[in-house]
């Protein structure tokens, strides 16, 4: 099968989640939006847990990708925090991640209480490279990067996840996502 293929299936399965979330969409829907047999879908991906996981792995890949200010030559607390920052931002304003959010949350559950998934392992990866190299450049605290990394990661999860819960009164998302860039610039500098 070959990549473009691959993706237009990819497209399809993510046009009948828009369309009717997680639990309502089937193989065989995803197979008749793609234009191919439910058999071909089911050569590819056995059941829509595991299509559902490169599904979102795509998903989250393509929209990190464009972030840049983490990765740079010369990374700082700064630019961790606008770079985590942006993700968080990028990911809450995500047609997919909000419909999957508002329809199926149930979905985001074993990422955040049972194992990590493949995307949260990528930024993990990243981040930990920035947060050492920042470390030899001496403008990041001393400790181990992968357990710096690590809490970013989960911290951004409480703000990508649960920001609007918490917002009310005299405290918008920008309020909150300015403290935490604070919050993580100052906790970050030697």
């Amino acid at each position: 099968m070959t990549s473009l293929r691959h993706n237009s299936y990819l497209d399809a399965a993510r046009e009948a989640l828009l369309d009717v979330g997680w639990k309502r969409a089937t193989l065989t829907d995803i197979a008749r939006r793609a234009g191919v047999s439910r058999m071909t879908i089911y050569r590819a991906w056995p059941d829509m847990s595991t299509l559902m996981g490169d599904l979102m792995t795509r998903e989250w890949a393509e929209m990190t990708a464009g972030i840049g200010p983490i990765e740079t030559d010369e990374p700082s607390p700064e630019t961790i925090a606008e770079g985590v920052l942006a993700l968080i931002r990028a990911l809450r304003g995500n047609e997919l991640f909000r419909r999957v959010l508002d329809v199926d949350p149930e979905l985001l559950l074993p990422y955040l209480l049972e194992r990590r998934g493949r995307s949260q392992q990528a930024i993990l990866d990243v981040l930990t490279g920035v947060v050492g190299a920042a470390q030899v450049a001496g403008t990041v605290v001393a400790g181990d990067p992968a357990a710096l990394a690590r809490t970013i990661v989960l911290t951004a999860h409480g703000l990508a996840l649960s920001a609007e819960t918490m917002t009310g009164d005299d405290v918008d998302l920008d309020t909150l996502d300015a403290t935490f860039a604070r919050l993580l610039t100052k906790g970050l500098r030697p």
